[in-house]
């Protein structure tokens, strides 16, 4: 195993063991089913509520390192599981949203569309951004003619960085003309 698949193979256990870890207290104070919902609504609260790709980095970033998929179609898959979590998670366990901070944040987001969803539409511009501008960084570490590729494309990555920066700062004003602090968090 060539040095930068096993660096991957570290970062995705220590995350699952997170994850576990995080599943294992939840149902130790919530009780299993609890625990396991809320877990995963937790889970889909970071892939929907922020602004870069930090869950979906558990299956695009591993998923394009070793089998060369790319991030983009990882993360859409990711997204629509996190969609679904929530749906059911609505219909059929709603009182699972009220365990953690996050779990009730994530409620308070999805019953009010209106201003709230703006988290997720910017949260989902800046995690797509990000995935694109990394499955480019990764078309270039892998391009056999790096030099005429980053000459061509660096005014393109450019703008997209300003972007980014831009939903990144949205992201933010928004949270806090919401009221929703992450200083506690």
């Amino acid at each position: 195993m060539n040095q930068p698949k096993h660096q991957v193979l570290i970062k995705f256990v220590v995350l699952c063991v997170v994850l576990v870890t995080y599943f294992g207290y939840l149902s130790y104070e919530y009780g299993l089913l609890t625990g396991g919902v809320a877990s995963l609504i937790t889970w889909s609260f970071f892939v929907l509520c922020t602004p870069v790709a930090d869950a979906g980095f558990l299956l695009d970033f591993p998923l394009r390192v070793l089998f060369g998929i790319r991030m983009v179609f990882s993360e859409l898959v990711v997204w629509g599981i996190a969609i679904g979590i929530n749906a059911v998670a609505m219909l059929h366990y709603p009182q699972f949203y009220d365990t953690t901070f996050i779990t009730r944040l994530m409620s308070v987001i999805l019953i009010n569309p209106y201003p709230y969803w703006s988290v997720i539409i910017l949260s989902g511009i800046g995690t797509f951004l990000s995935i694109r501008f990394g499955d480019e960084l990764m078309d270039v570490f892998h391009h056999k003619n790096r030099a005429f590729y980053l000459r061509h494309h660096f005014k393109h990555e450019l703008v997209l960085i300003v972007f980014y920066l831009g939903v990144i700062f949205g992201y933010y004003k928004i949270l806090e003309k919401l009221g929703i602090s992450l200083a506690g968090v």
